[in-house]
């Protein structure tokens, strides 16, 4: 995967660009990225300010670790089921 462009000139970037002097094919040359890179930027940069509906990255990272919880938690929930059922089958009947 190629290396990330530095958070300041990604801001650089869209400041232009929403300036709206040029259309976004030429900005996107001009700084050497691809159209949908800059577009992609764009869009994560209006959820971000709160101009259009959408997860931020601080939401969505949130959202892939409670994810990844959960799923450990539901693993260690069936560990536990099943050994209180194999330990169940031990215990002499009352």
């Amino acid at each position: 995967m190629p290396k990330a462009y530095p958070d300041e000139f990604r801001r650089d970037v869209i400041a232009v660009a929403r300036k709206g002097q040029a259309p976004l094919k030429q900005i996107a040359k001009d700084f050497g990225i691809s159209e949908s890179c800059l577009a992609g930027w764009l869009k994560k940069a209006d959820v971000a300010d709160g101009n259009r509906p959408g997860l931020t990255t601080a939401e969505t990272e949130e959202l892939r670790e409670l994810r990844k919880r959960t799923k450990l938690l539901e693993q260690e929930n069936e560990i536990l089921r099943r050994a209180a059922a194999f330990f169940a089958r031990e215990l002499p009947p009352k």
